[in-house]
């Protein structure tokens, strides 16, 4: 079946669109973006339209995540707000084997049989998709790691903010800020003074004034999708701040860590080394380095509680599963509950999306082996699909925090 091809005059005429997966980071991304000649619009419906967009157009026994996202290109196709002939989709690739990788077979299909003119574009650094791909420039790729390394510090400050402060939408509106003035150094080179920068925007959200009454931490691990996107996860974080809970989510580089590192795990497991390995290798140590030099501002800085180093969850992986489980999100996972009760966080919520197996083995399955080390370990494994009612979804919640506050 011929699709239709992105073809490089159209960076011109189209405007790309992007589901929403991280709204502040994809927020920053797309902007960055601009600047390399794409127009692109953050697609941010969470209607109940979404979903039923996406079991019309995708088999029912695909995983949750390709059906939100089917079914959220469809819908905004379908709205009139856009015009398909001058449209096109962007999706990531992991280079996986799981529906990170492929369900953009799925969008091609279902495109050639509704919009056939709309052409979809793939994002990875694997290789793949050649043909109808962004063109990855170096400036473009450094640019990215720097939109991840903010968008990480200011979701996990924002985080710790939020359920804390004494003025209702302050934390937002510095948020908001800070936003705008990461666009204005992204324009220049000044974004690369990432120290300076960093101690900036702890300095403005420690600013805020905040309620020193702890609150009851609740990690949030899970599906990379379901676990940060607000359409996928009913809004979860917000929910645990209504609880009088503090959300605490990973940064999103440590999936991107966890991907560059799998393939050299690999090669060490399998007994080969290629130039992909190699490369993939080096891209590690870079992300690495710059993911230390944030910790050591936070630590220094002292307001806030860094992210944990990917070389501790590696650690805490290799006490529990080995790191050569890397379907979907693999080992990272199971480190991720091993890191957050060993360090305190010992309530968590695994966002268990239909259809995604690797997750059910190496979250709810591993949760067990957590508990049996980490006793007061709280886990509860929360199922999220097209039949599942929010409601349903926060009793199960309600439940764990009221054993979490029996037990505080």
């Amino acid at each position: 079946m011929a699709y239709a091809q992105f073809k490089p005059e159209m960076k011109k005429t189209h405007t790309i669109l992007v589901p929403n997966m991280l709204p502040i980071h994809f927020h920053l991304l797309i902007k960055v973006l601009e600047q390399f000649g794409y127009h692109m619009e953050l697609l941010e419906s969470t209607s109940r339209t979404v979903v039923e967009e996406g079991l019309k157009n995708v088999h029912n026994d695909t995983c949750y995540p390709a059906l939100l996202v089917v079914g959220q290109f469809m819908e905004a196709l379908k709205s009139g707000r856009y015009d398909p002939d001058k449209t096109a989709l962007l999706i990531t690739q992991t280079g996986g084997g799981c529906r990170a990788s492929n369900y953009i077979h799925l969008l091609r299909k279902c495109m050639a049989e509704h919009f056939p003119q709309v052409p979809v574009l793939s994002l990875n650094f694997a290789g793949l998709e050649k043909g109808n791909s962004l063109e990855l420039k170096p400036a473009m790729v450094l640019k990215m790691v720097y939109c991840v390394l903010y968008g990480d510090l200011l979701m996990t400050v924002y985080n710790q903010c939020r359920p804390y402060e004494l003025n209702e939408g302050e934390s937002k509106q510095v948020l908001e800020a800070w936003q705008k003035k990461l666009l204005k150094l992204f324009d220049g080179s000044r974004y690369l003074s990432a120290e300076k920068v960093y101690r900036q925007i702890l300095d403005d959200f420690a600013a805020i004034p905040r309620s020193k009454k702890p609150k009851l931490r609740v990690g949030i691990i899970g599906e990379i999708y379901v676990k940060y996107s607000p359409l996928a996860n009913n809004h979860l974080e917000d929910f645990l701040i209504s609880e009088g809970c503090e959300p605490v989510v990973p940064t999103l580089l440590e999936f991107v860590l966890y991907c560059a590192a799998n393939p050299e795990t690999n090669s060490r497991l399998y007994d080969y080394r290629n130039f992909r390995t190699m490369a993939f290798g080096l891209g590690y140590k870079f992300l690495h380095k710059k993911q230390v030099q944030m910790i050591r501002v936070m630590e220094e800085h002292g307001e806030f509680t860094p992210p944990h180093d990917f070389e501790d969850l590696r650690s805490a992986a290799d006490q529990y599963i080995s790191q050569g489980v890397s379907m979907g999100e693999g080992w990272m996972i199971t480190a991720e509950m091993a890191v957050l009760a060993e360090t305190g966080t010992e309530n968590i919520i695994c966002t268990q999306p239909f259809g995604c197996l690797p997750n059910h083995i190496v979250a709810k399955g591993m949760s067990r082996t957590i508990k049996n080390t980490h006793p007061n370990a709280n886990i509860v494994a929360i199922d999220y699909d097209p039949g599942a009612t929010r409601v349903n979804q926060e009793n199960r919640i309600k439940l764990m925090l009221a054993n979490a506050k029996l037990h505080a």
